[in-house]
């Protein structure tokens, strides 16, 4: 007896594994799956700039890392105690104008150093609908809790998303062209939208991607990743959302990482898998009596076993106890 519809998932071409470089931008789904990663040590990074929901936002943060398009006083406003980027996520705002200036610098270097080395650059869009700054006329990555009447909100067409994801990719062949770009849309729904304006924004995303997926083509698009579908279709009941309905819970964000395993990492790189999630299963044991001999003989074996981790892979580290 079938109780799920299941969407039919390959392995694709260009595993990951512990050689890799990533590097994940986007939406929510790009923090899940970069939190799994670090958690297991591949070599990733994830949102230099923190989570940008719509595509003009991510092709702006390309295009100024390989520009070398450095912020400075006149990018940045103060509100409500704190400098802000109307480019950047509000995890970057600081009480500092300096340390943000240096924030936002330094994520642009990052994220060059990342666009020109990475050997996998995952990026996922979260939303077709766009803010516009009143007297600036310029499109916004995040509002920043800015009057609402301040901005016009207008969602972008299939020809507009088509085109950035164009000019992202083109961007990214220029500078490392053998790196693997794969495409994804959040499973996370934007319902302060509305339902009706989320399934148009998420029809609009998905749409554009896969009108610009090609084999060889030379902006180097040519994977997608079905986390929507997954979360829509085979995890459609109530109980894989968290407690707001809307976000993915810990056991649908564990349900599609598998699928993602499943689809893009070597065999032999989850066996090291293993490896290391029994090392940090070993370093999260709280034992009664830290000086009893059981636990000492606990963390030689964990010691151990990192010793033979980093034999193969010297970049794998871990926050051991002392």
């Amino acid at each position: 007896m079938k109780l799920q519809t299941q969407l039919p998932l390959q392995k694709e071409d260009h595993q990951i594994d512990y050689n890799s470089r990533l590097l994940l931008l986007g939406s929510c789904f790009a923090t899940h799956i970069g939190q799994k990663l670090d958690y297991f040590r591949f070599q990733s990074v994830q949102n230099p700039f923190g989570i940008l929901f719509q595509p003009l936002a991510i092709e702006k943060l390309v295009v100024r890392a390989l520009g070398k398009l450095y912020y400075t006083g006149h990018d940045v406003f103060f509100l409500n105690g704190r400098w802000h980027c109307f480019d950047a996520h509000s995890s970057l705002s600081d009480a500092s104008k300096e340390v943000l200036l240096q924030k936002l610098n330094d994520g642009l270097d990052h994220t060059r150093e990342q666009l020109t080395h990475s050997t996998h650059i995952i990026i996922t869009l979260g939303t077709a609908w766009v803010y516009r700054k009143r007297d600036t006329d310029n499109l916004v990555a995040n509002c920043h809790k800015v009057p609402q009447q301040q901005f016009t909100k207008e969602i972008l067409s299939i020809k507009e998303i088509k085109r950035s994801l164009e000019t992202l990719g083109k961007q990214i062949m220029k500078v490392n062209a053998n790196a693997k770009i794969m495409l994804t849309v959040s499973p996370v729904r934007h319902l302060k939208d509305g339902f009706v304006a989320n399934q148009q924004s998420k029809s609009h995303l998905i749409a554009a991607i896969h009108a610009v997926l090609a084999p060889n083509a030379e902006h180097g698009l040519s994977a997608y990743f079905p986390s929507y579908e997954l979360m829509m279709d085979e995890l459609r009941d109530y109980r894989f959302y968290d407690s707001d309905m809307v976000h993915p819970n810990q056991l649908a964000i564990a349900y599609i990482w598998e699928k993602f395993k499943h689809v893009y990492i070597s065999e032999p790189s989850q066996d090291i898998m293993q490896k290391v999630d029994a090392v940090q299963k070993g370093l999260l044991h709280r034992p009664f009596n830290p000086e009893s001999e059981p636990y000492k003989k606990h963390l030689a074996s964990v010691r151990k076993k990192i010793i033979e981790l980093q034999r193969i892979h010297p970049f794998i580290e871990f926050t051991t106890q002392d």
